[in-house]
């Protein structure tokens, strides 16, 4: 099978299969801001919780700067594959489809949109919890409760949704959402700073007792590469316009580096401030002003709208090109009535699972243990390997075989710590909690 040699990038490629929405026109500047909104969306508020309690300060940091190494390596390794036979590869599951054939195709296909719907369902939870602390810091009453919140939600992600019609359109949208990053990241950093100069000595010791310590931290572990990647390179750089091999890899380096500078800020500095006793949305922990907070509240819900119509921008493309008319510009009457009816109804069945299930977060370990680790390690190593085998050393046939290896038993660990989280949770929630 051929390879990609740096002459081809700089060729016109024509693409592996039709699209409505637009490819090979951005600024590869313009994917390295997407790929930033996404590592520093609201998530960014739960992982002092979730990664730094369970891993403590030597696990956690070193885990993070590994974690950064392989999601980088790995997704380089993608971004290689892009031209793969001369052809851009502007899907997942084309690429894959090109180099294993039609079952690969279905699989992976299944595989990212699974990964991607659980990842949509975590966005509208987010935001729902935003828009729930932004109320309770104007009136504590309890009258609107996280569901409602969750509606509410999904209600303006849908609005955002028909408005922007393809991922190269968002545009101005990632400055506003790289603002709305700083403003909640600065205001839980400076909030946590003050109350950690206040308080007494905290408590850095892992909780739990030894048996599940160990589930804790493989599911912490499956978390960890969870912060960097999105499952959509393909897709992502399948707007970058050429040479698009040497400028994803700029789009990579800017999200590595300066992009990551707020994810470790903001999860160094609420740990240190907090302990084990660190919430699972940080701004639920910092005490100050309560406009400060109201306004870090409002940053969080409005850029997590933002994030959730990147990651849903590969099940829009899917449904866009299946099913939309193909006539007229974006904004002509007949398509916006299909965004509003097809991406409405995608988003309604997202918000009422994710207003059914608030605690979905032990469902997204578990499809990050099934699809993550498969799409971003084993699948990047492997096909790597098959594309280029016939060029590699058998050292570095040794070095990717290790790695597809050791990410799918790390893969089957993290599935059973998340099956295990689940079953102890359930007994605890109920349907459409107030949490």
């Amino acid at each position: 099978m051929a390879s990609l040699t740096e002459e081809e990038d700089d060729h016109e490629i024509i693409l592996d299969d039709e699209t409505a929405h637009q490819i090979g026109i951005d600024p590869w500047y313009q994917a390295g801001f997407v790929l930033t909104t996404g590592v520093n969306s609201a998530y960014v508020l739960g992982y002092s919780g979730s990664l730094m309690v369970p891993l403590g300060w030597i696990g956690g940091a070193i885990g993070l700067l590994i974690a950064a190494g392989v999601s980088m390596y790995a997704n380089a390794l993608l971004a290689k594959l892009h031209l793969l036979g001369g052809k851009r590869h502007i899907r997942y599951r084309d690429l894959a489809g090109h180099i294993y054939g039609a079952r690969m195709y279905r699989v992976t296909w299944a595989m990212q949109y699974v990964n991607l719907f659980m990842i949509n369902i975590g966005f509208v939870i987010l935001a729902g919890q935003a828009l729930k602390a932004l109320y309770l810091l104007i009136r504590d009453d309890g009258a609107l409760k996280l569901p409602y919140c969750i509606v509410i939600s999904g209600f303006v992600c849908t609005l955002f949704a028909v408005g922007i019609p393809y991922l190269s359109a968002l545009r101005v949208w990632l400055l506003f959402s790289t603002a709305f990053s700083l403003i909640y990241i600065v205001a839980a950093c400076v909030l946590a700073l003050r109350d950690g100069a206040r308080a007494p000595a905290r408590d850095y010791s892992i909780p739990g007792d030894p048996s599940s310590r160990v589930f804790t931290t493989i599911g912490a572990s499956a978390s960890l590469v969870f912060a960097y990647n999105t499952g959509m390179l393909p897709e992502i750089q399948a707007t970058i316009k050429p040479p698009v091999v040497k400028n994803m890899e700029k789009a990579l380096w800017l999200q590595f580096t300066a992009g990551s500078v707020p994810l470790y800020a903001v999860i160094f500095i609420g740990y240190w401030a907090y302990g084990n006793e660190t919430s699972s949305y940080l701004l639920n922990s910092v005490h100050g002003p309560v406009w400060v907070k109201a306004v870090a509240n409002l940053a969080a819900f409005l850029q997590t709208v933002i994030a959730l119509h990147i990651f849903a921008s590969p099940m829009y493309e899917y449904l866009d090109t299946r099913f939309g008319s193909g006539r007229g510009g974006p904004f002509a009457a007949h398509n916006v009535v299909f965004r509003v009816g097809v991406r409405g109804g995608y988003l309604a069945v997202n918000t009422l699972v994710a207003a059914a299930l608030p605690f979905l977060g032990d469902f997204m370990s578990l499809t990050g243990a099934l699809s993550t680790f498969p799409l971003t390690f084993v699948l990047a190593n492997h096909m790597y390997l098959v594309a280029n085998g016939h060029r590699l050393s058998s050292l570095r046939k040794a070095w990717h075989w290790f790695n597809v290896v050791g990410f799918t038993v790390l893969a089957v660990a993290a599935a059973i710590a998340a099956l295990r989280l689940i079953a102890v949770d359930s007994k605890t929630y109920h349907l459409f909690a107030d949490v």
